[in-house]
């Protein structure tokens, strides 16, 4: 009783903004984006508070040691961005030394391994690209070249999809769609690559085709083509539930490949036709009271599930980005600001210290393995949640963003 009065007493200077006007204005359908307590935009005040928790980038994801890994560069590109908007030299400052510190003058990459061929440690590429372009130093093209070579050679599935890793043969999960598909399309168009397009493309094609089930209009987090997993469906080959992050990692993947496949791209239509059936799978299943997403999509309110913060980051992220990028109706905009509402109303806490954190989270989720994931709704209901998992920081700064900007541009009408 007493934590639930503490953070009701929390949120009810949220829940009055949200029917005040804001200072950083209306969106594009007149309805106010909330501002923070403090006046400072959610975008800096996420920012700050998580380097504030986690003074240098490789101590995200609560690492112990340095690591070069998917949720580090998740956040990384969170900051870049978050620099690019504020031109704040400190976000800059804080990625380009988790970068030094990860990568040698000669351009290696500490604790990567290409012979793993893990496809998480590719995502964190993007913000190398970055540096790149900013400092023009020759290491940082070394280090993502060396990301981009070991697509070339990644194992593929008869049809050409990326296994998600070499210790998960024949297998192509959701999340392996965000760890590489951006990357790959950013890296095509900076670098004058354009026949890569095509690879990102079949990526999206056929884990659409694979994943997606027509009657419940959902993606399943993991497919096995040879169906010989204990998880996987010895007729569809499919995981046995929605598990929401895995869908949450392929609906940013996919308004993020957009930014940079052309637009006379052959198959960019089609991309747009699976984001547009992503956003009424998420639109579908948004939890009427919070505006929140589930931890299994589609059980909302059964015994254990949960509203979970990651997902509902993510899905609020990509339907605000897509709709202002005119990639999905309009529309959806309404349910972005429910999305982001609620992720306020009901997940981001005040702390003593001055930050602000986010709840909820899903801390980690797989398939197979040791010890085995089995994909059950039990196993996912039961898996550990913590604060301020980057999983869901980094797509909250970034759902932020978008709508900062969206306030930015109608204010200045």
């Amino acid at each position: 009783m007493q934590k639930t009065m503490k953070r009701t007493l929390f949120f009810l200077p949220l829940l009055a903004l949200l029917f005040t006007a804001c200072t950083s204005g209306q969106n594009t359908s007149g309805s106010t984006i909330p501002a923070s307590p403090t006046g400072k935009p959610y975008s800096v005040w996420m920012a700050d508070s998580e380097m504030k928790r986690s003074p240098q980038g490789w101590m995200i994801d609560f690492r112990p040691v340095p690591k070069w890994d998917y949720t580090q560069g998740l956040f990384a590109s969170a900051l870049e961005r978050v620099w690019k908007r504020t031109g704040d030299q400190k976000y800059f400052t804080y990625i380009q030394a988790f970068a030094d510190t990860m990568i040698t003058e000669n351009g290696t990459i500490k604790t990567y391994k290409k012979a793993d061929y893990n496809i998480d440690r590719v995502n964190p590429g993007k913000f190398l690209i970055g540096l790149h372009k900013e400092t023009g130093k020759e290491k940082y093209k070394l280090a993502l070249d060396q990301l981009r070579d070991q697509m070339r050679t990644h194992p593929r599935t008869s049809e050409g999809g990326f296994w998600h890793k070499k210790i998960y043969p024949h297998q192509m999960w959701l999340d392996g769609l965000y760890m590489a598909s951006p990357f790959l399309a950013q890296y095509a168009a900076t670098y004058n690559e354009p026949q890569l397009f095509n690879d990102v493309a079949l990526q999206i094609e056929l884990i659409d085709k694979h994943t997606y089930v027509q009657d419940k209009n959902l993606f399943y987090h993991g497919w096995d083509e040879k169906r010989e997993q204990k998880w996987a469906n010895p007729q569809t080959g499919l995981s046995p539930e929605v598990w929401g992050r895995a869908m949450g990692w392929f609906a940013m993947a996919l308004v993020d490949v957009l930014d940079y496949m052309p637009q006379n791209h052959p198959k960019r239509n089609d991309i747009l036709k699976v984001t547009q059936k992503m956003a009424s799978a998420i639109a579908q299943y948004q939890d009427a009271s919070t505006g929140l997403w589930w931890q299994v999509v589609d059980k909302g309110g059964q015994e254990g599930n949960y509203r979970e913060a990651s997902v509902s980051s993510m899905f609020t992220y990509f339907l605000v980005k897509s709709a202002k990028k005119g990639y999905i109706d309009q529309n959806y905009l309404t349910n972005a600001r429910r999305g982001y509402n609620g992720i306020l109303e009901n997940l981001i806490q005040q702390n003593p210290d001055g930050t602000i954190s986010i709840t909820q989270v899903c801390a980690v989720a797989g398939l197979g393995g040791t010890p085995y994931r089995s994909g059950t709704y039990e196993y996912y209901i039961n898996e550990e949640k913590r604060d301020n998992d980057p999983k869901a920081v980094s797509p909250f700064i970034m759902a932020s963003l978008e709508f900062e900007e969206m306030g930015k541009a109608s204010a200045s009408k």
